[in-house]
């Protein structure tokens, strides 16, 4: 398969500042496989922090909600000012700056009032903790809030950190520099696993009393709370050794010439707009699910998913998009962006296409997995928790995943309307994404019982993903002229029919595997790894062999840096 990158041209040899010259352009399998292997690790070692965790404080319950409530903060704090719109402008407006002669000037600028008003937002937002757990928790009792609030006051300020990795992290990206980006939270990770071990050593496992508000201390709270703090700290931190080693040294410049970011702040304020909109639903995922923690907690029943299991299932669901699809689509961006700038919209045309056809062949076959395969990857992924606990996870985990496909898909389009600076159009097509999304689950959580209302979220926002898939392509469709309409109806059918095969295949031998719960762990975490490492091979094996049977070209894209490896160690 041909690179979706083109051959180097003379208007692509840029420089900085002094002449300093960009990093040579690498193929988009290499940049992918760079980047999915500091995200694998960083996620095998999420699995491990996010077990810990679970050991710790539980899965469900008072202290494993209060301290979601609060994680969930800078998180989504991080989506508006960062992610949404940092995102929406940096790599498009760096690799622009970097077309001038003078353009490291302008990318200074870009990092220095990035930098300083992440500062400014992060301190007013940390004041505002107890205002924020208000507005996300619903049935809560004031002691409860009370605790939610305590572990806010040292999470907000994870947002400032997140600023600053996505800042430097996209000038690298800019400068195709992807790796460190890809592995700096794998540093994160190893600081948050540490400050869970010495909780654990000093505090012991999850226990009744720890459910009880009035059990945490100000140490307590610090080490599962101030120590994730620290680690995202060290994730942004560590990205500015790459930057000075590939050339760049940033210089704080707080002016320009008039209108220069006139384009940036177009861009971010209607991104912003829609990341807005898009945290309207989030609000409300939390609050629903929020409140059937309290109602399981009224009950006695912990098996109820709260807010806290609906984290859970989301990193569950998220695994394969950030150690595929992620990678793919930061690659895709840079390339994106190159693209609009040279206005060549038959290159760009090229590129989403081919995005499209890799990411949906790549989508469903891990909708299929996370479906038929569920219980057993939430139980190895908590091998700590109670039976009826993994199954309700479980249950939340196949409502996402049904979604997987469609979420690759945005991303794709996303990174169109932002290479084209028209971030105007993805505001307006999230209000309707939007309303189906919270009407979706409100309406479901009047209808359902409240071992569901959870559940029902995570289907509500993959009915959102589908429509939105939709409303986006129509968009794009129209701004770049096409978008391979002939071959892409005809590859998405036949990749379906090949994953509802393997999803089939998938369940059916998870039926002959024996239940990994209990109260010993090893036993747990060998059954279930066990299990996963023949069934998804064989899922893998089942949807590979039916694309090539049913022609399906990007079949050999699952499988070529498996391949490609094996060659070299036989040679």
């Amino acid at each position: 398969m041909a690179d979706m990158t083109d051959a180097p041209r003379p208007s692509d040899d840029v420089s900085g500042e002094g002449g300093e010259p960009m990093p040579p352009r690498k193929s988009l399998r290499r940049n992918t496989m760079v980047m999915a292997s500091g995200t694998l690790v960083s996620r095998g070692l999420g699995f491990i922090r996010n077990a810990m965790l679970a050991a710790a404080i539980g899965a469900t319950g008072i202290a494993a909600n209060s301290y979601d409530v609060a994680n969930k903060i800078p998180n989504t704090l991080y989506a508006i000012v960062a992610a949404g719109v940092l995102n929406a402008v940096l790599v498009p407006q760096i690799v622009r700056a970097f077309r001038r002669a003078d353009g490291k000037r302008t990318v200074d600028r870009i990092v220095t009032l990035g930098v300083f008003g992440s500062l400014a937002i992060t301190l007013v937002f940390t004041l505002a903790a107890p205002v924020f757990v208000g507005i996300y928790t619903q049935g809560w009792g004031a002691e409860q809030r009370d605790l939610a609030t305590a572990f806010a006051f040292w999470c907000i300020p994870q947002l400032f950190f997140y600023s600053v990795y996505t800042i430097l992290g996209q000038v690298l990206n800019a400068r195709e520099q992807f790796g460190p980006y890809m592995w700096a939270p794998v540093l994160n990770n190893v600081v948050s696993v540490a400050g869970l071990a010495a909780f654990l050593a000093l505090y012991g496992g999850y226990r009744p009393e720890i459910d009880q508000p009035d059990w945490w201390t100000p140490g307590s709270t610090w080490l599962i709370a101030g120590t994730a703090t620290l680690g995202i700290a060290a994730q942004a931190l560590i990205l500015v050794w790459p930057l000075m080693r590939g050339g760049y040294r940033w210089r704080p410049v707080w002016r320009g010439p008039k209108g220069e970011l006139s384009g940036v702040t177009t861009v971010a304020g209607w991104a912003l707009g829609a990341v807005l909109l898009d945290q309207v639903g989030v609000i409300a995922v939390t609050r629903v699910a929020s409140e059937a923690g309290a109602v399981g907690h009224d009950l006695g029943d912990a098996s109820i998913a709260g807010n806290a299991a609906y984290f859970n299932a989301m990193m569950l669901y998220l695994l394969p998009h950030s150690l595929i699809i992620v990678s793919l689509l930061t690659a895709l961006a840079t390339t994106m962006s190159r693209h609009a700038a040279a206005q060549d919209m038959a290159a760009l045309r090229a590129t989403v296409a081919r995005g499209m056809r890799i990411v949906t062949v790549f989508g469903l076959w891990s909708t299929a997995v996370l479906v038929a395969l569920a219980p057993m990857i939430v139980r190895l992924a908590l091998p700590t928790v109670p039976a009826d606990v993994v199954q309700s996870i479980a249950y939340v985990l196949m409502a996402l995943a049904v979604g997987g496909a469609p979420l690759a898909l945005l991303g794709v389009f996303k990174n169109v309307f932002f290479a084209l600076e028209d971030a105007k159009a993805v505001f307006y097509i999230q209000i309707p994404v939007t309303l189906v999304w919270v009407l979706g689950m409100l309406g479901l959580q009047r209808v359902l019982d409240p071992y569901w209302w959870t559940a029902g979220t995570a289907l509500a926002l993959s009915l959102a993903n589908v429509v939105c898939v939709v409303l986006r392509g129509v968009g794009v469709r129209r701004r770049i002229g096409g978008l391979d309409g002939r071959r892409y109806p005809a590859l998405a059918a036949r990749a379906l029919l090949a994953a509802l095969v393997s999803g089939a295949v998938g369940w059916a031998l998870l039926r002959l595997v024996p239940e990994a719960g209990g109260d010993d762990v090893l036993h747990s975490l060998m059954v279930a790894g066990v299990s996963l490492a023949v069934l998804v091979p064989v899922m893998g094996l089942v949807y590979w062999a039916l694309l090539r049977l049913l022609r399906v070209p990007e079949a050999n894209e699952l499988v070529a840096p498996v391949v490609s490896r094996l060659r070299r160690r036989v040679r």
